[in-house]
């Protein structure tokens, strides 16, 4: 009897391990599957600002492909130049753009023109900086404004939205290693400038801080607010009202730290001087951005001017024609002869 007993508590213990194992595996299954965070592979964390600024950028060939315009003060070209904007020098890809060049006899300053947000299916090649650049052109610069990927004739653009995003920065590095004589022959081989507008201006700020050079810039209305703030708050515009963004982000936050991908945390490493204009009326970039962005800039004693029109939208109409001059001057006043 007593050996029964014994034998019918044995049955009853293996019965509830195997209930208990059964429900282990279930949770086991069921649970994220996903590695710990600390074993991930990041292949984002290259795109950092620190790691972008370490990063060894290759200059690259740049080909005229074809003659748009030709002015009596200046000609317009299509330009196009490969890169591999993994920075593992593997996978290439082509980006295209627009060259203006005075028709005068050189050699020229270069100025580097960073367009702001365009939707990419009505986007042609120059839009967003054209009529600065054939401004400028006619004023005595060699202009560049490339297409960025997945625009205009360029490559398709990586499928993850902040790789896309972060390989704005690694196109504009190259370019500006590509500026040399053998490229650009009629430059002046001393002055290089940047121009940007809006989401421009936020490329151009972080080209600054990654390579600390002394690029004078003339910054049109910039997105300056930290990552990711500065896309969280466009989200509105989009179809789906931000759901995919905000999904993608919350995958990216799980892997990186966004602190090391926002400009707002790398304004001392900027040695070029900044002047930024903005209009009240801009319905794109608070203008109360600029003024906080400016102050930052003041605080950390970067040589900056900040120049503020009443009524101006976010692309400084209806006073363009007073604000491009004033850019030129700009330009013109920071030459290095």
């Amino acid at each position: 009897m007593k050996r029964n007993i014994i034998y019918f508590l044995l049955v009853c213990i293996l019965i509830s391990i195997g209930w208990l194992g059964s429900d282990l595996y279930k949770n086991y299954l069921d649970r994220d599957q996903s590695l710990p965070n600390w074993n991930k592979p990041k292949p984002l964390e290259k795109y950092t600002i620190e790691n972008l600024s370490k990063a060894k950028v290759e200059p690259s060939k740049i080909d005229i492909t074809e003659t748009l315009i030709v002015d009596p003060s200046f000609t317009s070209k299509m330009f196009e130049f490969k890169f591999d904007p993994t920075l593992e020098n593997k996978n290439y890809k082509k980006v295209t753009g627009l060259i203006n060049t005075p028709s005068e006899v050189g050699p020229f300053p270069i100025i580097v023109l960073i367009r702001g947000y365009v939707d990419q299916k009505n986007y042609k090649t120059g839009d967003g900086s054209k009529r600065v650049g054939e401004f400028l052109s006619k004023n005595g610069y060699i202009t560049i404004a490339p297409d960025f990927l997945g625009y205009g004739g360029s490559d398709i653009e990586s499928g993850n939205i902040f790789e896309s995003r972060f390989q704005t920065y690694v196109t504009i590095l190259t370019l500006l290693k590509s500026i040399n004589k053998e490229n650009f022959p009629n430059w002046d081989g001393k002055n290089i400038f940047i121009w940007g507008h809006s989401n421009g201006g936020q490329i151009a700020i972080t080209t600054l801080e990654i390579t600390g050079e002394n690029y004078p810039t003339v910054l049109w209305a910039p997105v300056t607010k930290p990552f990711p703030y500065s896309i969280l708050y466009y989200t509105d515009e989009s179809d789906d009202h931000g759901k995919f963004i905000r999904s993608e982000l919350a995958k990216f936050e799980n892997s990186y730290d966004v602190e090391k991908y926002s400009l707002t945390n790398y304004l001392d490493r900027i040695k070029a001087p900044i002047t930024l204009f903005q209009g009240t009326k801009d319905d794109a970039v608070p203008y109360n951005w600029s003024e906080n962005f400016v102050k930052s800039l003041k605080e950390l004693n970067i040589n900056s001017t900040y120049l503020i029109y009443p009524k101006a939208d976010h692309n400084m109409n209806p006073v363009w024609g007073d604000v491009i001059i004033k850019t030129l001057k700009v330009f013109n006043d920071l030459l290095e002869v």
